[in-house]
């Protein structure tokens, strides 16, 4: 099991924002660590870290965060400007033989708002994966969950792939109980109840619309960058990140059959709203069509003027009441 204990966000000395810190080592479970060994595992040439690699995932909520990595870390310019962009869409590229991945994934608390999306910085080498993130992701909670359980992790790859499967069943799950929701809803309208409101489903496909624009370019960028791999990634991480893109592909497919599902949900209401105007109109229709005589004749016999048939006739009033029956 992982030793030591994870620093959270604020916490601990020189905390720096580092939300956990690990140490992976060939056959042995991860050994969580701090940023003062962190920085002494850093300093030492690279030819003695062997196949050891180290994961420090970082909440950009603690200004001293980024301090701490310009102290300590040479990272491309590339990855230390990204920190900074607003969330946008997925990427994946090189630079200065670095893996830099700017990876959007929703929030611990996700509840079908399109807000609680945000984006995880990550860059990797073949020594070192460096991690970021402004709000909690469920993702990577997945991930640390797993590390902490003594999951065991080959290289810095290994540890991209388990968090892009995670990334895909938090997807899948989302569907899953959009799908239930829509199931729901689609049963109650064809029973004629119409429970939920329009803007529900406008709310629900509103997300899987924000979530596809921000999470269909990452297998493309994925597979970009597999057809020509850093010379650091082996044949075993290329084939693993190839698998991961493709289930991540599937699931973004399953995303796109429920937005267009969630689509023509909301195309039946407005059917059925519609046809439930038609109806209503028609008996307003028939009944006024039907008071039109009984109007017609009480506006004539109330006119008051000179002349009205039947007005001295003491059986008047039933001789005009027989006609308008």
């Amino acid at each position: 099991m992982p030793l030591g204990v994870l620093l959270r966000d604020g916490h601990g000395p020189n905390a720096a924002g580092l939300v956990c810190g690990f140490l992976f080592s060939l056959g042995e479970a991860a050994r969580a660590i701090d940023l003062a060994t962190a920085a002494q595992w850093l300093s030492r040439p690279r030819d003695e870290h062997g196949e050891a690699f180290l994961w420090l995932h970082f909440g950009l909520s603690d200004a001293h965060a980024e301090k701490w990595l310009a102290e300590h870390m040479q990272l491309p310019e590339e990855y230390v400007a990204s920190l900074r962009e607003t969330s946008g869409s997925t990427r994946v590229e090189l630079a200065d033989g670095y893996m830099i991945a700017a990876i959007n994934d929703v929030s611990f608390d996700f509840s079908y708002d399109a807000s609680q999306i945000a984006t995880l910085w990550m860059c990797l080498h073949d020594h070192v994966v460096v991690s970021a993130r402004l709000h909690s992701l469920r993702s990577v909670d997945r991930l640390r969950v797993a590390v902490r359980n003594g999951e065991q992790f080959s290289s810095p790859v290994a540890l991209l792939v388990h968090l892009l499967r995670d990334q895909a069943d938090v997807l899948q799950q989302i569907g899953g109980d959009a799908a239930k929701r829509v199931d729901r809803i689609e049963d109650n309208l064809l029973a004629g109840r119409v429970g939920a409101k329009r803007s529900t489903l406008g709310a629900m496909r509103r997300v899987f619309v924000r979530l596809r624009r921000l999470l269909a370019p990452e297998p493309g960028a994925l597979f970009r960058l597999l057809s020509r791999p850093p010379a650091w990634l082996d044949e075993d991480d290329v084939q693993d990140l190839r698998a991961a893109t493709e289930e991540f592909s599937a699931v973004l497919s399953d995303l796109a059959a429920l937005q267009e599902r969630t689509r023509l949900l909301q195309e039946e209401m407005v059917s059925h709203a519609t046809e439930q105007t038609q109806r209503s109109v028609y008996l307003l229709t028939v009944m006024t069509v039907l008071a039109l005589p009984i109007n017609l004749t009480a506006g004539l016999m109330g006119m008051n003027v000179g002349g009205i048939p039947f007005s001295e006739h003491p059986m008047g009033f039933w001789i005009v009441l027989g006609l308008i029956a």
